[in-house]
């Protein structure tokens, strides 16, 4: 059973375009391959221009709530890190968790957009991570961070050492451990919605959790990764039509 819920997550995060693996229709983020387009390019992308609960979104009109702290348990991993032609993604070793809401999500990996998808009250961000994880059935959640150009950060750095140039290309390095935790703003207030996939095809019912409050990273680091993926790597806002933006 394990494997097949192995199996199920995987095969949703190769159509997700989260692996250069990924087989089936080309997308972008430019042109005719781009946003705008994507839920023609195939039937399996539709969700892409029908979705009523897509992410990104602007995140405003927030409603007060009691959200419960996440509770976040994060361990050492060796480093991997993947140029998949989209991002440059951070795989991560299983033992790592997230719980919410009574559910428990293991992380499995983390990756980057510039300039950031999601906004807050209107503001864009330089840069912003999406650490992606899943339950036993697949179901999916995200805690994204946003970050502000400042102090060069220190997981940034080591992540970059081994940044693949190339799309299709993986670095490893056993010798080298990461903790995405290192990452994360030491307050971890939240703001919370329902949403999607931010690429191709788009699946819906995603739990999204995004600090409230930015980390840093240097212009230098900002830059790195804007010059490696040669293009902007992130889906514009999209409607919040009805959804409730808790806080």
């Amino acid at each position: 059973m394990k494997r097949v819920i192995a199996s199920c997550i995987g095969m949703i995060l190769l159509s997700a375009g989260l692996s250069y693996a990924a087989e089936g229709t080309h997308w972008g983020y430019s042109g005719h391959e781009g946003p705008e387009h994507w839920g023609g390019l195939s039937p399996e992308y539709a969700m892409c221009g029908t979705g009523k609960n897509q992410s990104p979104i602007n995140i405003t009109g927030m409603i007060e709530a009691e959200l419960e702290p996440v509770q976040i348990d994060y361990k050492d991993v060796p480093l991997d890190v993947m140029n998949n032609g989209h991002t440059i993604k951070v795989g991560y070793a299983e033992g790592s968790t997230m719980k919410i809401e009574g559910q428990t999500f293991k992380l499995l990996q983390f990756h980057f957009h510039t300039p950031s998808e999601n906004q807050i009250e209107g503001k864009s961000f330089p840069m912003e991570a999406h650490l992606v994880h899943a339950d036993n059935e697949g179901n999916l959640a995200v805690i994204g961070v946003m970050f502000d150009e400042g102090k060069a950060n220190s997981s940034i750095e080591e992540i970059w050492k081994l940044m693949p140039a190339e799309a299709g290309k993986t670095n490893t390095a056993s010798d080298v451990r990461v903790n995405v935790m290192n990452m994360l703003p030491a307050n971890k207030d939240y703001y919370r919605f329902n949403g999607s996939l931010t690429t191709p095809p788009c699946t819906e019912g995603v739990r999204w959790f995004v600090m409230k409050n930015p980390v840093s990273a240097s212009k230098e680091q900002i830059e790195k990764y804007s010059h490696t993926m040669h293009h902007d790597t992130n889906r514009p806002v999209q409607p919040i039509h009805a959804r409730p933006v808790l806080k």
